[in-house]
């Protein structure tokens, strides 16, 4: 357990480097208005620091940088520290204010101008029925080789999108599919579709009947969670190879690939009630290790849930971006 003035110091480290990306000695936190200590009673403060693992040496110099653990503490000071003061944007409500400006937009609009103020990627997934149930899954064949498959769900949101049939198949085999996938699947959430159907494989004869359709099977998976996935809109991911920590080529080729093959969405946490804050190791993208991802998701009165997210390096000012996301998502609600 910290003390108060523990807890401060590692502020006062955390905010400094975000600040300037030159690791911080002891010299330079006597300097800060606050902390009202003495040089020795900061290095007393910073060795205990180090041996918890929230701070630590660099090669480079004498002073500390944070770890991810040490950035994790500091996201929950923040988090427990929010309450005490309302905070206002006049530039997010400019935008929110707007006459005649849709949902869609305003938050486009608003996650762009934070990826410019902020010199961050920012990430936005469009509300779509997470908590919507299925109805029924409903084949429309336009050939041999292609055809519409229908998601209707149980509050009348409709989602299709054309596939393919691949060639050792034919389109009585895709409606075989889909009448088994309809017993399976009703009254399924959404976002729970691939798990329901691995659920299923339990049962010998629904296994037996997969196992032979597999490649079909595995086709109408891949679509569904196509289908259920968010619709998103991604700017300012060029900021993000202007920090020191993308240098390297490979981390670029890396980061690159990532937001072309979509992973980086993967990060981005929809399902959770509240700010999700993925700090370096935490995210599941290689890509992403020397980032932060911070997601605020939102839900709307018709039970649809989207998200929007900043992601940056772990040396990002989650000070001010966490109270600008949550802002943003509380105005996305008010905004018919």
């Amino acid at each position: 357990m910290l003390s108060d003035r523990q807890k401060m110091v590692l502020k006062a480290i955390v905010e400094e480097y975000v600040r300037t990306n030159e690791p911080v000695g002891s010299k330079t936190l006597v300097k800060i208005r606050g902390l009202n200590v003495s040089s020795a009673t900061i290095r007393n403060d910073m060795a205990l620091l180090e041996q918890r693992g929230l701070i630590e040496k660099t090669h480079s110099s004498s002073g500390r940088i944070p770890s991810e653990a040490g950035y994790r503490y500091y996201v929950q000071l923040i988090l427990s520290e929010k309450e005490k003061t309302a905070l206002s944007f006049p530039l997010i409500d400019h935008i929110f204010n707007k006459h005649m400006i849709s949902r869609e937009e305003a938050i486009k609009e608003s996650m762009s101008l934070v990826a410019e103020l902020t010199n961050y990627a920012t990430i936005v997934l469009g509300a779509q029925s997470h908590n919507s149930r299925i109805k029924k899954i409903q084949l429309v064949a336009l050939d041999e080789r292609r055809a519409v498959i229908l998601i209707v769900t149980k509050d009348g949101y409709v989602e299709s999108k054309k596939i393919y049939v691949p060639e050792e198949f034919n389109i009585r085999d895709v409606e075989k599919v889909v009448l088994l996938l309809n017993g399976i699947l009703e009254d399924c959430l959404m976002t729970e579709i691939d798990k329901t159907i691995k659920a299923h494989l339990t049962d010998e004869k629904i296994r037996g009947y997969i196992t032979y359709y597999d490649d079909l099977v595995s086709t109408f998976v891949r679509v569904f969670t196509e289908m259920v996935q968010d619709k998103f809109y991604l700017s300012g991911q060029s900021n993000i190879l202007n920090f020191p920590e993308f240098q390297d080529v490979n981390k670029v080729k890396e980061f690159l690939n990532a937001v072309e093959s979509q992973d980086i969405l993967k990060v981005v946490e929809t399902s959770a009630d509240g700010i999700t804050v993925r700090i370096g190791q935490e995210n599941t993208v290689q890509a992403l290790k020397d980032c932060t991802v911070i997601t605020v998701p939102y839900e709307l009165d018709n039970g649809k849930r989207g998200a929007i997210a900043v992601l940056g390096p772990t040396r990002m000012a989650y000070h001010k971006i966490i109270p600008l996301l949550e802002y943003i998502a509380e105005n996305i609600k008010k905004v018919v």
